[in-house]
């Protein structure tokens, strides 16, 4: 395989991944319509600035007074009026939560690097913590058939263990390790919020190639 093939097709990998970002952000707009929102957490924000599908969602949601990353990385983009460097998985505590609870929590492409299905369930409960009125999750299909981390095609459908062991195998160390990604499927995504004790939201699908490559949970809290 060229040096050429892998670079033109990584970039149109990219390329996809943009796009979709962009059809995400129209689906969030139009379910944020007669929402006023006068802050927001960003979970997982990336001090990645090369990469043009870095932070677009929420740096082009729309203007919002106050957004915050929160953030295991030391985030130095003056976009964000304050970086939380923690992670979503931890406990936080109940000056934390009244500190920083916003009005709007959206993660975009993070649920799905934060390690263990325990880990996962934890992300969803502090979102919920740290939610006054909507919260945004998307994360990418793990059925659709490219896998968009390691731009590997359907070795991904293989059972978990198995599909960690190839990356390994080809070199992709990193994506090798649960802790840095844990591919979602709707059905997942589903047990997550039963068993985070929360029912009031909805899943949407975005598409690539007739397959959904993309999905959109949108929780609301009751008034």
């Amino acid at each position: 395989m060229s040096k050429v093939y892998v670079t033109n097709h990584y970039k149109f990998i990219d390329q996809i991944v943009l796009k979709k970002r962009k059809e995400m952000l129209e689906l969030i707009k139009k379910n944020l319509i007669g929402n006023q929102i006068k802050d927001a957490i960003d979970i997982g924000s990336t001090e990645d600035k090369d990469n043009q599908s870095s932070n677009y969602i929420i740096k082009n949601l729309y203007h919002i007074p106050k957004i915050r990353s929160l953030s295991n990385q030391i985030i130095n983009d003056k976009f964000f009026f304050e970086n939380i460097q923690k992670s979503i998985t931890e406990d936080f505590s109940d000056n934390e939560i009244s500190n920083i609870k916003s009005d709007l929590v959206i993660s975009n492409a993070t649920i799905e690097h934060v390690g263990s299905f325990k880990n996962q369930i934890k992300m969803i409960q502090n979102t919920i913590l740290l939610t006054k009125k909507v919260f945004i999750i998307t994360t990418p299909n793990r059925f659709h058939p490219i896998e968009f981390h390691t731009k590997l095609i359907l070795l991904h459908w293989l059972p978990k263990k198995k599909f960690r062991n190839i990356c390994k195998f080809l070199g992709l160390n990193y994506f090798s390790n649960e802790k840095n990604l844990n591919l979602l499927s709707k059905k997942d995504l589903i047990n997550l919020m039963k068993l985070s004790n929360f029912s009031n939201y909805k899943i949407y699908s975005v598409k690539f190639f007739g397959f959904v490559s993309n999905y959109i949970l949108i929780g609301r809290i009751k008034n």
